[in-house]
């Protein structure tokens, strides 16, 4: 556990698991042949995001975020991407909710792609990778901590709402040149993040209580068993013996854990004090 969160929340962990294991059954078969055929090609033609009216299958719209070129393909888009962006965003959100919105940006990157590529892009081929859902991951990361700082290339400080910008914006620049990347994809993936985005804020409803603890209870992944030995503490007298009646607190409580959700946003569940946890697992319990 990592500040009362796991390292690897499940859907991410899957996520890199079950892209490992493509990598690694695409790249074995490139050595078989299949009626004197290669087998890597036809797979690719099976699975990967054909243009239109050259192979297209409609589950190749989710198939095709599961296989990479290379090594560095699915390094950077799994690792860096994926766990680095997505690790804390599945913790604020929950597991369920993570995976629609990851795969919902991957397959509205896959239409961006099979749409727009005939217009803008010179030649057509077929688009494999998880960028177009990365893309949104990273949205979404920027938009529940803009101010957040991240390392360019390990050593150059930048926020990471200028960090996507710049991408975005790079990438947008980059659509129709000579290079095999998926430009097209990319913005999808963005774009699809950002309206998900603004259409759940809108449904939530901005400043509502009740709605940010509902979603915060899904987020908050405390182990059963812990929950079962968490007691009230009592305070005695010193002289007497007696159980010490203290009074309550003179601040609003609703005001406290405003406060503490807006620092959740603000800087991450690990940054909150021990006590500031105690208050948010107490209003948890108080919902339920």
């Amino acid at each position: 556990m990592f500040g009362g969160f796991s390292f690897f929340p499940p859907v991410i962990k899957t996520l890199l698991i079950s892209n490992g294991i493509v990598f690694l059954l695409l790249h074995l078969f490139r050595g078989f042949t299949l009626e004197g055929m290669p087998l890597y090609p036809v797979i690719n033609s099976w699975f990967a995001l054909m243009p239109l009216g050259q192979g297209f299958l409609p589950w190749q719209l989710i198939t095709y975020q599961f296989m990479h070129w290379d090594f560095w393909h699915l390094f950077f888009n799994l690792v860096f991407g994926v766990w680095m962006f997505g690790m804390e965003v599945e913790h604020m959100w929950g597991s369920r909710k993570f995976l629609i919105y990851y795969l919902t940006c991957g397959v509205v990157a896959g239409l961006a792609q099979l749409l727009l590529s005939p217009i803008f892009e010179p030649t057509l081929a077929p688009t494999v990778g998880a960028s177009g859902a990365v893309y949104g991951v990273m949205v979404a990361f920027a938009m529940m901590f803009p101010d957040r700082l991240i390392y360019f290339y390990f050593l150059i400080p930048i926020r990471v709402k200028y960090f996507v910008m710049f991408i975005i914006v790079l990438g947008v620049f980059s659509v129709g040149g000579p290079s095999n990347v998926a430009n097209l994809a990319h913005l999808g993936g963005a774009l699809a993040g950002y309206i998900y985005l603004m259409v759940d804020k809108h449904r939530l409803g901005r400043g509502s209580f009740k709605s940010r603890m509902d979603d915060l209870r899904e987020r908050m992944t405390f182990n059963a068993s812990r929950q079962a030995d968490v007691t009230n503490a009592t305070v005695y007298d010193i002289k007497s013996g007696e159980p010490h009646k203290t009074e309550p607190p003179p601040d609003d409580p609703q005001k406290r854990l405003d406060e503490i959700l807006d620092k959740i946003s603000r800087s991450g569940y690990q940054s909150l004090t021990e006590e500031e946890k105690k208050i948010l697992f107490d209003a948890s319990k108080r919902m339920n």
